[in-house]
């Protein structure tokens, strides 16, 4: 088996028996959609295609949806709780200051693990490895009902920020794998916006909490068990099945996996390769539009906190306890309507990735300066203001179907997901900072610091847009790179019988700069 490098340096030396120039790799310097699809001269039918990704949809969606609504319902069960009593209940173990910390701890520690993770997601199977990622979450949930001093409390808002760097990438990887480009941005949009309904649903769960009458625990403390058991569940329920990728998921015949693989050659992405490869890891730290993403998310992200800070900022327009409970159900509807019609609007719109998100920022700003003017007596108007803010979620949304869209080669991809995830940390883990004691009741230096994370996040989403579509123009001027257009894979039969299968462009697993005929969707 010959080690992993360039198919350009190996295209220089191999040469075949007849002594024709022909480029020849091993299997796993290919794609795995490769050992599915060389050597098969396969036509398509549209309404095969069709009918294998609804049986993907029916077997991807519900799982992921649900593991993406508990994800964010646990770890946002930290600013729920902390109007159950965990700030200011009988027996309360932290203060404001310590409470803080705790959501920067969890991404601190999220950043720490990202890359080790993303390198995780490369060797190991995706869905087991998310499955243990998983199972390790809930546990450390339920620790925290018998946390009673902040060491505890940190420790495990470490382990859950260890565990979702793993789940965010991998479902990022996994819908790469399975849907085409013009599909995941929808996709995408389908198991985040989720996040809303894990907002409705904790807000239900802590409305119960507080009429369970207990002498031994807090309405916080029922919650984080109830939370933690339901996501344990969902940890099995993965590992059974969730699948790895498309070649050898279970719910697929072996015809039907060809079709998958065969419907996403129009990504000239690939599916997945095992093996990482240092030339595309290289490419990927030298590729501008990385360093776009990773800013983008990173600003965009310090205005996250508010998933964290939403009840306190609510009870602070003058809500008592049970009205902020219920009231926070609301928020979970309003994300779910812009997430939806964001990624709709991103998917349908020719062209308009960019403009659908800056869209929502426009929108987002609007609601900010709205809660920054309006006066502290009119609680209604400041409420609504707050909730015309949440669109300023859908623009991330965005933005992570449109790394996957945008980046090829599965080495390049995952580092570039790595990336991504490691700004998304950097943001999150700064932004709890500045909601302090002395800017309540109406923060208004906190909501002055969102609007100017949103306008700049708009503004690097416009300059990654215009970066792509000049690098797009770039490659029509250069006309057709036949490069890799008669590449082949060497297989050894049983009978030790070596035979030459010829690969198609789209499974070389080549990058997005290698493979020239490859087109940025804007």
């Amino acid at each position: 088996m010959e080690s992993d490098s360039s198919i350009e340096k190996r295209s220089v030396h191999d040469v075949d028996s007849h002594g024709h120039g022909k480029p020849q790799l091993g299997t796993q310097d290919v794609d795995v959609a490769a050992e599915l699809t060389a050597g098969k001269d396969f036509v398509l039918d549209p309404e095969e295609a069709a009918r294998v990704r609804r049986k993907i949809d029916w077997h991807l969606m519900p799982l992921m949806c649900i593991l993406y609504m508990m994800q964010f319902a646990d770890k946002t069960t930290l600013g729920q709780s902390a109007v159950l009593g965990l700030l200011n209940g009988p027996h309360h173990y932290i203060d404001q200051a310590q409470f803080n910390w705790l959501g920067t701890v969890f991404y601190l520690f999220f950043l720490g693990f990202e890359w080790p993770q993303n390198l995780a997601l490369q060797y190991l199977p995706v869905g087991k490895w998310m499955s243990i990622n998983i199972l390790v979450w809930a546990i450390a949930l339920l620790c925290h009902a018998a946390a009673k001093t902040f060491g505890e409390f940190f420790a495990c808002r470490a382990f859950l920020g260890i565990c979702e760097g793993a789940i965010t990438p991998g479902f990022m990887i996994v819908t790469s794998m399975f849907y085409t480009r013009q599909e995941q941005t929808q996709r995408v949009g389908y198991w985040f916006l989720m996040n809303g309904a894990a907002i409705i649903l904790l807000g239900l769960v802590a409305y119960g909490t507080l009429h369970i009458h207990s002498s031994i625990l807090q309405a916080w403390q029922w919650l984080m068990i109830i939370t933690g058991i339901i996501t344990f569940v969902v940890a099995i329920l993965f590992w059974f099945f969730f699948p790895d990728s498309p070649a050898n998921a279970w719910f697929l015949t072996p015809e039907e996996r060809v079709i998958a693989v065969e419907r996403i050659k129009v990504n000239q992405a690939g599916v997945e390769n095992k093996h990482f490869k240092a030339e595309q890891f290289i490419e990927c730290l030298k590729d501008p539009k990385t360093w776009l993403f990773f800013f983008f998310s990173a600003i965009s992200n310090v205005t996250n906190s508010l998933s964290n800070q939403r009840q306190l900022i609510v009870a602070g327009f003058g809500f008592n306890s049970l009205q902020t409970t219920l009231l926070g159900c609301v928020d979970g509807a309003v994300e779910i309507i812009v997430i939806f019609c964001t990624v709709t609007s991103a998917t349908y719109w020719k062209n308009g990735r960019a403009y659908s998100a800056v869209l929502a920022y426009c929108v987002a700003i609007l609601g900010s300066i709205l809660v920054n003017t309006l006066p502290s007596s009119d609680r209604i108007g400041l409420l609504f203001s707050y909730w015309i803010s949440i669109t300023s979620i859908a623009p991330f949304v965005v933005m992570l179907a449109w790394v996957g869209s945008t980046t090829a080669g599965h080495t390049k991809r995952l580092t570039t997901n790595a990336i991504v995830m490691i700004g998304y940390a950097v943001g999150n883990a700064a932004g709890p900072q500045y909601w302090q004691d002395k800017f309540k009741p109406r923060n208004h230096v906190p909501w002055l610091i969102l609007s100017i994370c949103w306008a700049v996040s708009a503004l690097l989403l416009l300059a990654t847009r215009v970066y792509l579509a000049r690098e797009n123009a770039r490659r029509e001027r250069e006309g057709h790179d036949a490069t890799y257009d008669d590449v082949f894979v060497a297989e050894t039969r049983p009978d030790g019988t070596v035979v030459e299968k010829k690969v198609d462009k789209a499974f070389l697993d080549l990058t997005d700069v290698q493979n020239r005929d490859f087109r940025y969707v804007l």
